[in-house]
């Protein structure tokens, strides 16, 4: 899988809040659904990797150590939507409805 987001790495996702971080993570799932709507696998899966880039990245920042737990279950499900066999059950609304409330609370934020 290629680094997509170089500068993200480089510290700058580290300024946003967790909100923040989760809110684009999901901003990246649902470019996934859309494109897998339209019959599009190419850039499906090209948005899939990065939703996991960008959660693998809030993964590794510090300061959501808290909220490891939740986040390596999310990236679990995730991957198995995505690539295995999807044993959780996992929908299209499932993710739609688990991301838009970080979009909420990242907007009250700013």
């Amino acid at each position: 899988m290629n680094q997509q987001h170089k500068n993200l790495a480089a510290g700058r996702w580290k300024e946003l809040s967790f909100f923040e971080q989760m809110a684009n993570v999901g901003s990246e799932v649902e470019r996934t659904i859309r494109w897998k709507d339209k019959h599009n696998a190419d850039y499906s899966q090209k948005a899939f990797e990065r939703a996991l880039e960008l959660l693998d990245l809030t993964i590794a920042d510090e300061k959501n150590t808290k909220r490891l737990r939740e986040l390596l279950r999310v990236r679990e499900a995730l991957a198995d939507y995505g690539v295995f066999d999807n044993i959780y059950k996992s929908t299209n609304q499932n993710w739609q409805n688990y991301f838009l409330a970080f979009n909420f609370a990242a907007r009250i934020n700013i």
